[in-house]
């Protein structure tokens, strides 16, 4: 059993910034993939980065420069690091973790997904 825990939103005035976090627990061996996704009201969940094991990332264009997405493999812990902050940015952010093998049986079992932050940005 995976679970992945966020921490690290709220509201924050336009051009702020805010940090994101999201752990990952259980008897994991590794991690695939990793990201940052968001749903903002009446709307669908949409991707906003991800991170590969290896530190190989990819972003939404909507972020792209001013948002930035690490991870920790030793602590199965990813972060985004949000500046620039717009109105537009408005949402709960879930973090989603791939290819999560487990030590006691080294199989892959179903992507998981956190409860989600919610982040607001508004004056």
């Amino acid at each position: 059993q995976v679970q992945l825990v966020e921490s690290g939103g709220g509201l924050v005035q336009p051009g702020g910034s805010l940090r994101l976090s999201c752990s990952a627990s259980g008897s994991i061996f590794s991690i695939g993939s990793m990201g940052w996704y968001r749903q903002a009201p009446g709307k669908e969940r949409e991707l906003v980065a991800t991170i590969t094991s290896s530190g190989s990332t990819n972003y939404a264009d909507s972020v792209k420069g001013r948002f930035t997405i690490s991870r920790n493999n030793a602590k199965n812990t990813v972060y985004l690091q949000m500046s620039s902050l717009r109105p537009e940015d408005t949402a709960v952010y879930y973090c989603k973790a791939e290819k999560v093998v487990m030590k006691v049986t080294m199989i892959s079992v179903a992507d998981a997904w956190g409860q989600g932050t919610l982040v607001t940005v508004s004056s």
